[in-house]
């Protein structure tokens, strides 16, 4: 009993990675229980207390002044736009305990003396089509629904693609369900990201397909195959995007995207079979083309956005005698805490221009984030997916 129980001791602590070690995918990877810094890093930034506190550090022995200025975490902590000042030690680092947090994961900056940066001392960070960011992983007593478990779960394929409507090599990202079976047809979301998004970001901020492994481990959805195009396909900044950007997406899908998840996969090749969501941007993508394009689509997931002007930019939408018949699905959601502001409008005045064209759909306000990662994540775990496809 004794060299057991010994065994077990000296075996433990190697057993126990966190703090960013990135062994396994660990749901508190920042929690320090090893008392080592992450690898190739200056200290240890953040860590995350089991009181769901947390303690940022950045050492910056010559800077004047250094804050979290942006992201997610403010929201968290009901500042608003007011930001974190980090306070300076005499060893030159920059230290604050900010908390507790709800848990979950949330995206930050640090501004040191004007200019902002990615946290040095984080290994896990977000890259996309906008200067990358750092993310906190609050944790909770276990997995989140978000969360890598010991369940089954699909494949994550990349695929690169000739686009002729953008004349250049494109990515795809597509999920296959566990078990997936080729000798089965499989109903296929079209997931979209937002203004500065790419496909990959449903994958590493969304955590959409760990969230579909999760959901079917608990019976709670219906097996489908996951495509999530890059919507970004005129530059954001361009004078234009609003004009350009719905039609030059609309055919992209229908000449590139569709015929590629089509040609390579087992798909109901129907628009009762299809769905489109998206979020911020991509939920006005899902929706301005979505709504034109019912020969594609009957299924849809309209994640905080819509148009304060709906009735009117969707009138052939809304006055369509038939849309009843032809839509299968439609879901309009937004976080808590962006309901409230101008997003939150749009998302309402959608819902509202729905109900008074008696169009059926369910909207929701839910989850604690704002218009970020946190609600998104929340949107598809807890009302979305469960929903599509249940009653087909």
């Amino acid at each position: 009993m004794f060299c057991r129980l010994t065994l077990l001791i000296l075996l433990f602590p190697a057993l126990c990675y966190a703090q960013q070690a990135n062994v396994n995918l660990d749901y508190n990877p920042q929690k320090d229980t090893e008392g080592l810094t992450p690898f190739s890093a200056p200290l240890n930034s953040p860590e995350v207390h089991d009181d769901h506190t947390v303690t940022f550090r950045l050492k910056a022995p010559e800077a004047k002044e250094v804050k979290i200025t942006d992201g997610a975490i403010l929201t968290a902590l009901g500042r608003g736009r007011e930001p974190i000042s980090l306070t300076k030690g005499d060893d030159g680092i920059w230290s604050v305990t900010v908390g507790p947090f709800i848990p979950d994961m949330y995206a930050y900056h640090f501004n040191v003396d004007g200019m902002q940066i990615c946290d040095p001392g984080n290994t896990i960070a977000a890259f996309t089509a906008m200067p990358p960011y750092s993310q906190l992983i609050v944790h909770g007593d276990g997995p989140a629904y978000y969360d890598a478990k010991n369940v089954p779960h699909g494949n994550v394929t990349r695929h690169i693609y000739h686009s002729n409507v953008t004349n250049g090599e494109r990515e795809m990202y597509v999920y296959t369900p566990p078990g997936y079976d080729i000798e089965r047809e499989y109903p296929v979301l079209y997931l979209v990201g937002g203004s500065g998004e790419l496909p990959s970001n449903w994958i590493y901020d969304g955590r959409a397909n760990l969230i579909m492994d999760n959901l079917l481990a608990e019976g709670k959805a219906e097996p489908m195959i996951i495509a999530i195009p890059n919507n970004q396909v005129i530059h954001r900044n361009h004078p234009k995007h609003v004009e350009l950007t719905f039609d030059i997406f609309e055919k992209e899908l229908r000449n590139h995207v569709i015929p590629l998840v089509d040609e390579n996969y087992s798909t109901i090749k129907s628009p009762k079979g299809r769905a489109i969501s998206g979020l911020s941007m991509g939920g006005r993508h899902s929706m301005f083309i979505g709504f034109r394009s019912l020969d594609l689509f009957a299924n849809f997931g309209i994640l905080s956005a819509g148009d304060v002007n709906a009735e009117t930019s969707l009138e052939y939408f809304l006055n369509d005698p038939d849309v009843n018949k032809k839509v299968e699905y439609l879901f309009v959601g937004q976080g808590t805490e962006e309901a409230n502001g101008f997003m939150g409008r749009r998302c309402i005045a959608l819902s509202e221009a729905l109900t008074n064209h008696n169009i059926e759909h369910e909207y929701y306000v839910g989850g604690h984030g704002g218009h970020d990662w946190s609600t998104w994540r929340h949107l598809l775990y807890y009302r979305f997916l469960p929903n599509l496809w249940r009653n087909q």
